[in-house]
């Protein structure tokens, strides 16, 4: 298994690392990382049996130039001791959960995903991948959904997120018929809908909960969570964030945000804040009321109106030059730039062979194919590759990473 890099610097960046500030008052204690695919997975302690998991595991080989990138790095011996423990798990090509249909082919992206505990004791992210959830029929095209939930106070909002939200934002496509979206308002409505939900309670059923909350408060007043959502068609871009989670585009080697950090520092949620009768206070950094680091969330209760779900929704046009989309939560922002993941990914990308031909759900190329060449490995690749870049430069929060492949393929594709 390839080393951890943290000697990867992008062209703009120093090579100081950057120590992340951590969401939490107290210090946690330095425990052993946990890699996972889109689920939480208990800490394997080094002297019991270890409980084989029943995961798809990508191939420990890397592309020539990852691999390189890795290998001549300085690297870490506890970070080395710790991966050989604990395996690498990422998802790669489509979720586990999509069904063969025998419907019209719809060209299906590739992506890759990894998600890390990293220095914290709990996981609270959650990662959510739908391909083709809303199927195309006819001169209907299908959409696919990619969600990073990064949860704070616990992990039951994350996670009520990670099941619900696409099928709230199916539910609102769905209700348009055969109109135009309009994009803005249904991904508002969506987020609204999800909201509402966590604030009914839905989400404090012990039995469905994973969280801490249900063992400290009622009604998880305090638990909430951010959201970056992005619904890609064939020639949109759409990217719905709620919090300090981060859509970037690559195009033609240039990184594009498509969202903007929800922090209570920003000038215009400062003075929403301070409108709605709040405050910010500086205590280890902005916090709403001293308490939260970012201004908007699904959940938080006790914040509201200061802390709300209004999501912030960018629409854009897909064109030839795209390469990737990168989705995080703030595990990987805090101490990895825009253009230095867009490189990383872009290189990863790069080393693979042509993408393949489009594949449709229920293709046998659309179900965890890793064979060499394929786009998906790529995505993989590069998400891992991130993942480790940000726990190489000390990132002190849960790493989640979802890395999509945009390039055309085939002539078919915007």
């Amino acid at each position: 298994m390839a080393e951890i890099c943290c000697g990867f610097v992008g062209e703009t960046e120093s090579t100081a690392a950057v120590e992340a500030t951590s969401k939490k008052h107290r210090r946690l204690e330095l425990l052993p990382f946990k890699f996972v695919a889109d689920v939480a997975v208990p800490l394997l302690e080094t002297g019991r049996k270890k409980r084989k998991l029943d995961l798809y595991s990508p191939s420990s080989s890397m592309p020539r130039d990852c691999s390189n990138a890795v290998e001549n790095s300085n690297c870490s011996k506890e970070f080395d001791d710790e991966l050989e423990r604990n395996k690498v798990l990422s998802l790669s090509g489509d979720s586990s959960d999509v069904e063969a249909k025998d419907e019209v082919a719809q060209e299906c992206p590739k992506f890759g995903v990894t998600s890390v505990c990293g220095r914290r004791r709990d996981m609270e992210d959650a990662v959510s991948v739908h391909p083709s959830f809303r199927e195309g029929t006819g001169t209907s095209p299908g959409f696919h959904f990619f969600g990073v939930f990064d949860g704070h106070g616990g992990s039951i909002v994350a996670m009520k997120c990670k099941d619900r939200l696409h099928q709230i934002v199916k539910e609102e496509l769905d209700a348009c018929g055969g109109e135009p979206v309009e994009w803005k308002h249904a991904m508002e409505r969506s987020f609204a809908s999800m909201d509402a939900e966590v604030q009914q309670g839905s989400v404090n059923d012990p039995k469905k909960s994973n969280g801490r909350c249900d063992l400290q408060t009622p009604k998880c007043d305090a638990v909430g969570s951010t959201a970056v959502v992005a619904v890609v068609t064939p020639d949109k871009i759409v990217v719905s964030n709620c919090g300090d989670s981060r859509a970037v585009l690559c195009r033609n080697g240039v990184a594009t945000p498509l969202s903007s950090d929800h922090k209570p520092d920003r000038p215009d949620e400062l003075a929403r804040i301070e409108a709605a009768g709040g405050r910010v206070i500086y205590w280890d950094g902005a916090r709403v009321l001293g308490v939260l680091a970012m201004s908007r969330a699904i959940g938080d209760n006790y914040l509201k109106p200061y802390v709300i779900p209004d999501p912030e929704v960018t629409v854009t046009e897909r064109t030839a030059e795209d390469e990737c989309l990168i989705l995080a939560s703030d595990g990987l922002w805090d101490v990895v730039s825009n253009d230095t993941a867009c490189g990383v990914a872009r290189m990863c990308l790069r080393s693979q062979k042509p993408p393949s031909p489009p594949c449709s759900p229920g293709s046998d190329s659309a179900v965890g194919s890793s064979s060499a060449g394929s786009s998906d490995k790529a995505c993989s690749d590069a998400a891992i590759l991130l993942t480790k870049l940000a726990l190489a430069r000390h990132s002190t929060d849960n790493v989640s990473v979802v890395v999509i492949d945009l390039r055309k393929r085939g002539g078919s594709s915007p």
